[in-house]
């Protein structure tokens, strides 16, 4: 899932007037770490992606990428998280803040990000009426919280190693009867948590009862019972 032919983007253009730039960059910056908080997604560093002086792939003038990388390490001065500098991960069209998530296996994925752009509401002539009734250009912000939901997924079971917490795991308990004579109750039980919306199955093997035990939390099963 970390290497699909496509994949789906939460991707979304907001449009501001420059001088609420730092306020709608820093809201996006809040979305992205309720996202990831949610999820448990902690080990992620911040990369400010700028040009690579080499490259003639950027377009616009120094003027509005400075304006854009100015805006972007003004932001991050009020969060405690460190980030890097990091020549030629910009967007052709301007700079970018980018959270990257390392997986059990140390492995570097990008999901969230956000891009400052002057250009392209310049290259596709966008204005708004400001207070004094005239013309002014908007500044866009590109923004992807989870990056691309594929991707979001692949990590997260990377992320966990397959021990996932109860909201996320396929089968979210296991109920284990001890005898015979209690399979019933347990499937009452059962029936009463399917009802509530859990996701929950009865082992009525005739394996023993440590042994039903052992094999849900191989199964890594976050929750498991039994009654005698």
């Amino acid at each position: 899932m970390t290497r699909v032919r496509g994949f789906t983007q939460d991707d979304a253009h907001l449009f501001c007037r420059p001088d609420q730039l730092e306020a709608e960059f820093k809201n996006v910056i809040d979305l992205t770490l309720t996202v990831f908080r949610a999820v448990g997604l902690t080990g992620f560093r911040a990369r400010v992606g700028v040009r690579d002086p080499e490259s003639d792939k950027y377009v616009g003038d120094n003027e509005v990428w400075e304006q854009a990388i100015h805006a972007i390490l003004h932001a991050l001065d009020d969060y405690d998280f460190e980030y890097t500098v990091e020549e030629g991960e910009a967007a052709f069209y301007g700079p970018k803040l980018d959270f990257v998530v390392r997986d059990v296996l140390g492995r570097e994925w990008q999901l969230g990000t956000v891009q400052v752009d002057y250009n392209l509401p310049q290259r596709f002539d966008l204005s708004y009426i400001g207070e004094d009734n005239r013309p002014h250009r908007p500044v866009m912000i590109h923004r992807a919280p989870f990056g691309s939901f594929e991707r979001f997924v692949g990590i997260l079971i990377e992320h966990f190693n397959g021990a996932f917490p109860p909201w996320l795991a396929p089968v979210q308990a296991v109920l284990i009867p001890i005898a015979d004579r209690h399979v019933e109750y347990a499937r009452h039980v059962n029936a009463r948590l399917f009802e509530a919306g859990f996701r929950v199955r009865v082992d009525e093997s005739d394996k023993r009862m440590n042994a039903k035990i052992r094999e849900a939390q191989l199964q890594k099963v976050p929750l498991h019972a039994r009654r005698g």
